[in-house]
């Protein structure tokens, strides 16, 4: 048995699969703990796993409330300031766990620089957990960083380690201040660069999505292992809304619609989407667990829900709208139904790009994001035989693969668990 620390950072979306990745050791025998904000903590604690808890809910909700943190260029900014200025605690409450329990092995996402910070104090085995492929800055396949950024894919490659050089200084601008005032405290030698240095651990990382979706490349850290799309969703957890069986039932596979369960800014995408339901005469299911953005009075053929399970209801829609968050993405991958993206920062834009070159959905930028555009896009993608043909294609293909069993054998070497296993 060996002692697990997971140490997710984020929303819903990026504690998920950390969850999944938590209840596959728990079952091999591993003793999981979870340290993560409290806002996760009931879920944690329900799944059998120990929870340890970072930071309060205040802390959480004034991250993803701040009206610039799905701003393209100042979104990151945020994210990143934030990763740097809490290393100093982060770091404390890592090296606080390990020296009460013994090293044991941590699995934490490129922005935990606190753990990166700790493994350099104590030596504990460290393996960088990346969700989504443009955490992974590459020459080859370079990531779509944003609107307007398609140049830079087409850049010689000099050009674009030359910018990359660039981006890596303006990350550090962000990071770097608040690392190396944590590693002054701790008496560890700072990187010279947080994001260079520091973004993954040397012990080794996995990556959740299958080389299909975003293929390893040369420039990638080489100890990195595609497993898989985790499709963790809390299904097994947690029920459908009162009501929400009997309309899907009720009628012809709506549209469902959701800006992601961080979004607390979301109600001009809600007004554009109930227009745009309107003049396809289409039904739709609108998810946010904040109903004070729905439009007042919501028709009857629209039904919402604070909280869908993608797994067991995107399956039985037409199509879904939604933000381009990775987890949300890989989900209507699974299920076979085509999607539009609406990317707004962070990830959005590059997993956007991804759905396209599929070829099982498209995109609209925020600003193209009208009733009209947005009708015609949906009556596009739903009357397309050939991309219909296509997401079930790709659904087979996800349904096919085995990622418990390949991030098992990514993480054998530091599970000392035999690479032979069975699928959950």
């Amino acid at each position: 048995m060996k002692r697990v620390l997971l140490l997710p950072i984020g929303s819903s979306g990026d504690v998920n699969p950390f969850l999944w990745i938590g209840r596959l050791l728990r079952a091999r025998g591993h003793e999981v703990t979870v340290m993560a904000n409290p806002v996760f903590g009931e879920t944690i604690r329900a799944l059998g796993l120990r929870h340890l808890p970072f930071g309060d809910e205040a802390e959480y909700h004034a991250l993803l409330d701040h009206p610039d943190v799905w701003h393209p260029t100042k979104g990151p900014r945020i994210v990143l300031r934030y990763a740097g200025e809490v290393t100093a605690r982060y770091s404390a409450a890592v090296m606080r766990e390990v020296e009460a329990g013994g090293a044991p092995l941590i699995l934490a996402p490129a922005t935990a620089f606190g753990a990166m910070l700790a493994r350099k104090k104590l030596g504990f085995p460290l393996v960088s957990v990346n969700l989504q492929p443009c955490v992974l800055l590459s020459v080859g396949d370079t990531p779509l960083l944003g609107q307007g950024f398609e140049w830079l894919q087409k850049l010689p490659t000099p050009l674009k380690r030359v910018f990359f050089g660039i981006m890596h200084a303006r990350i550090d601008s962000a990071v770097g201040p608040g690392v190396r005032r944590a590693c002054r405290t701790a008496g560890v030698r700072p990187p010279r660069n947080a994001f260079r240095d520091w973004w993954q651990s040397p012990d080794g990382g996995v990556c959740l999505w299958p080389q299909w979706f975003a293929a390893s490349q040369p420039d990638w850290p080489s100890r990195a292992a595609c497993t898989g799309f985790p499709l963790y969703d809390l299904a097994d957890q947690i029920a459908l809304a009162p009501g929400l069986e009997a309309f899907l039932a009720a009628g012809a596979p709506p549209v469902l619609f959701t800006p992601g369960t961080a979004m607390a800014r979301g109600a001009e995408f809600f007004r554009t989407a109930l227009a745009a339901s309107r003049a396809a005469n289409r039904r739709a299911v609108f998810a946010t667990k904040f109903p004070d953005q729905l439009p007042a009075d919501l028709p009857p053929e629209v039904f919402h829900v604070a909280y869908v399970p993608f797994s067991r209801v995107l399956p039985r829609c037409a199509a879904i709208v939604h933000h381009g968050g990775i987890g949300t993405t890989s989900q209507a991958l699974a299920s076979g139904i085509p999607q539009l993206v609406m990317p707004m920062s962070h990830d959005q834009p590059d997993n956007a790009a991804r759905v396209r070159r599929l070829g099982v959905g498209e995109w609209l930028w925020p600003r193209e994001f009208t009733a009209e555009n947005l009708a015609g896009a949906l009556a596009a993608l739903i009357d397309d035989a050939a991309l219909l043909s296509r997401c079930a294609l790709v659904a087979g293909r996800i349904r096919a693969e085995n990622p418990a069993e390949r991030l098992l054998e990514a993480l054998a070497p530091h599970l000392e668990i035999p690479i032979a296993v069975h699928a959950d």
